[in-house]
């Protein structure tokens, strides 16, 4: 089963997503939308920073998860 983790750092306005072990992580690589990429040692994408995220004043952050058949 594979594990998603995510993390919202509400000071820093990030939004951090985890889809791979984060102690593998190698490189970063800016994508130009805000978003930065970091890979492993194989440059597989193993998780992604949204940087200027922010969440309505609500303070509720919810996060939904959908499976696709290969």
């Amino acid at each position: 089963m594979a594990q998603v983790k995510v993390f919202y750092d509400q000071e820093g306005n990030t939004l951090t997503v985890w889809f791979g072990d984060p102690q593998d992580e190698y490189v970063c690589e800016e994508t130009g939308d805000e978003v930065v990429l970091m890979k492993d040692k194989s440059g597989r994408v193993i998780g992604f920073e949204k940087l200027n995220f922010s969440v309505a004043k609500s303070g509720k952050f919810q996060v939904a998860f959908e499976t696709v058949a290969a």
